[in-house]
């Protein structure tokens, strides 16, 4: 048996059993984070696509090591005010903002909205007190610095590749940058698996040292292995709402370009989750697509969707977290 499963009750099973989900729809939920660039573009077909994300993000669980788990587990909330309900309110109101976001197709944060399910039962069980305010700045700081640093990004790699490539002929560069938005693309979602998972990672890690099934924290193996397959077969499933707003609605995108956001979103999440930051993968490359848009001149951005998926971006923590906190109220007066 799997170290740590052995003495652990059923409620306890069960909340595993919810981070997992979560970690299903997190892939689901932003397949379109990983595909929708290789997808407009006719680079790859969905299904080719789908599975080209998902081996790297699955593989990503053995690469990019499990700092931003860390952060999760121990650097947004206290372990002394977390129990069971605390951790069960905060996937359910995670999940809940997920599945209305798809259903609406947008695009935002299933790391914010896990990070908001968190605060918000946090603050039910234990208030204001339980929260570890550094690091919940840290990452409240990221919905702002990501898709800035994504935008800057793909708009200077943008700009040089198109002076390095200035004299080339269109269709080589088209048929060069076809080749190498694959490479692109495997890196993206590579740091998307990194980012992603390790998120439900710390969740499960946090579950088993807060109930003493593991005597300090750390992510046991087999956690970081079903973690990489649950955000690897959620992204196989595909969130095809999501897919057609990012790659087709923010703005019309050609392999040369989808290369450049893919690459700029790759480079920004290999930085945050090497520094343990759990940043936004959707903000990432929603950032990074508007970036790489403008370079063209700024209408290309159909910016009326860009404005409607930053109001989803600002809303996603507090929503999150109410959702959440009724859970909470709901969880303790049912389960004592």
């Amino acid at each position: 048996m799997p170290h740590g499963l052995e003495s652990l009750s059923t409620y306890a099973i069960v909340i595993i059993g919810f981070a997992l989900v979560f970690d299903f729809l997190n892939g689901f939920h932003d397949a379109a984070n990983s595909i929708a660039t290789v997808v407009s573009t006719r680079v790859l077909t969905p299904g080719f696509a789908v599975l080209w994300a998902a081996f790297f993000n699955f593989i990503a669980v053995f690469v990019l090591g499990v700092a931003v788990a860390k952060t999760v587990g121990k650097g947004i909330i206290l372990s002394e005010a977390v129990n069971n309900h605390v951790l069960l309110s905060a996937l359910v109101g995670a999940i809940a903002w997920n599945l209305l976001t798809w259903w609406l197709g947008l695009p935002t944060s299933s790391s914010h909205a896990l990070i908001g399910g968190l605060v918000g039962a946090a603050l039910c069980h234990g208030g204001p007190h339980a929260i570890i305010m550094p690091g919940l700045t840290k990452t409240a700081a990221f919905i702002v610095v990501a898709p800035f640093m994504g935008m800057f990004l793909a708009w200077s790699i943008t700009i040089a590749t198109s002076w390095i490539f200035r004299n080339a002929a269109p269709a080589r560069v088209d048929r060069l940058f076809r080749r190498l938005q694959l490479v692109s693309a495997a890196a993206y979602s590579l740091g998307h698996g990194g980012n992603d998972a390790q998120k439900t990672m710390g969740v499960i890690s946090l579950l088993l040292f807060t109930t003493g099934a593991i005597d300090h924290f750390f992510v046991p193996t087999w956690v970081a292995v079903v973690c990489g397959i649950a955000i690897a077969l959620g992204t196989l499933t595909g969130g095809w709402r999501i897919v057609h707003t990012l790659g087709a609605r923010v703005t019309k995108l050609v392999p040369f370009g989808g290369f450049c956001a893919e690459t700029a979103g790759a480079i920004s999440l290999f930085l945050a989750t090497h520094l343990g930051i759990p940043v936004s993968t959707t903000h990432t490359i929603t950032g990074a697509i508007v970036g790489v848009g403008a370079t063209r001149r700024l209408s290309a951005v159909r910016w009326g969707i860009a404005g409607k998926i930053v109001w989803a971006w600002v809303l996603t923590i507090p929503a999150a977290a109410a959702v959440a906190a009724v859970t909470f109220y709901v969880s303790s007066f049912f389960g004592g």
